[in-house]
């Protein structure tokens, strides 16, 4: 699924203040774009990194490979090369792509069918794709036949060798991309055992170790108002990737109705329910943002039952007639600052 966010860069800054960050030598601040989008890391200083340039260059290189394998903007990646294959034909794949893939498809197991990767002709018609956006809600049969393009039923992945069964099937990775961007730069941070990092890619983020001064990485969770840029809650998250999706900033009107850019692979329309915004921790980048993702579509009580299952850090942030509600999970808790 697309997931054109909120505006997370400002809150991606709050975080760092917040985080009492600074300009410092012993810091090493690093900025650039990949996937659409931008990233910003910050690194404390250690003898075995590298130059500054050359690690820049080192992770510019290495995003530019996730995105020669995965992008669907890209008409020569894996992804689109597969995406334009008739079904009769098999694709070998890299072993990232092949990675991805196969938690995209446990993903879909896991959450009951409410992340989906297939689900591109419903994004695309819903005009939240590289489509316009429609200028009528889309009539029940229009959105049958748009159905009919998805399916994980139609997927199937051995080994690196990818195949489809429907001809028009059209694999959508960027509800997980991302995170596994972020655990890229992450791993190459590892190699060179730093003591601490953040790094953020399109709003998701992952935090290791701590700063300059010994102190743990603090982040800010905005609170999902569309008007309004305040905290809502301060985390502490520990050695932990931080994926937070919500609606409340893309979306588009149409006869004095909201309609969401999320939508609900099971019936083919955007989400409509009171659940505003979801955060997940968990060591993988891209399994909180899958998680982050399928949890809107969810709900509440379903996403709270999914956490308790799989014992997921969550906090959910539901909509009010008077303001919000927020929900943790049982695992989230420590990480609450009181």
């Amino acid at each position: 699924m697309n997931k054109t966010l909120v505006n997370w860069l400002a809150l991606v800054w709050l975080a760092f203040f917040v985080s009492g960050c600074s300009q410092s030598a012993q810091i090493i601040s690093l900025s650039g774009n990949t996937m659409g989008t931008t990233y910003h890391i910050k690194v404390v200083q250690s003898e075995q990194l590298p130059e500054a340039s050359l690690l820049q260059a080192e992770i510019d290189l290495a995003l530019e490979k996730v995105n020669d394998q995965m992008s669907t903007y890209r008409p020569d990646s894996e992804l689109s090369r597969f995406n334009s294959m008739s079904h009769e034909e098999t694709i070998s794949v890299s072993k990232d792509t092949a990675f991805v893939i196969k938690e995209g498809l446990h993903l879909y197991e896991v959450t009951d069918g409410a992340l989906d990767i297939t689900l591109g002709p419903l994004v695309n018609l819903w005009g939240f794709g590289p489509d316009k956006r429609p200028t009528e809600v889309p009539s029940e049969d229009i959105i049958a036949k748009a159905k009919a393009k998805t399916g994980i039923e139609y997927l199937h992945l051995v080994g690196n060798k990818l195949s489809k069964t429907n001809p028009d099937l059209y694999v959508d990775l960027s509800s997980i991309a991302k995170g596994f961007g972020v655990d890229v730069v992450a791993g190459i941070l590892d190699k060179y055992k730093v003591s601490g990092y953040l790094v953020e890619i399109g709003g998701e983020l992952s935090v290791y170790g701590n700063k300059i001064d010994g102190a743990p990485w603090r982040v800010a969770i905005e609170q999902p108002d569309v008007d309004d840029r305040e905290i809502q809650q301060v985390i502490a998250p520990g050695d932990n990737a931080i994926a937070t999706s919500g609606d409340y900033r893309n979306y588009y009107e149409e006869d004095g109705r909201q309609f969401s850019h999320l939508i609900d692979p099971r019936d083919g329309y955007p989400i409509d329910h009171r659940l505003a915004s979801v955060t997940v921790l968990h060591k993988q980048s891209m399994v909180a943002d899958g998680y982050a993702t399928a949890m809107m579509v969810l709900g509440t009580e379903k996403s709270l039952a999914l956490a308790e299952q799989e014992n997921l850090a969550i906090m959910l942030i539901e909509k009010q007639d008077d303001g919000f509600e927020v929900f943790y999970s049982d695992a989230f808790k420590p990480f609450v600052e009181q």
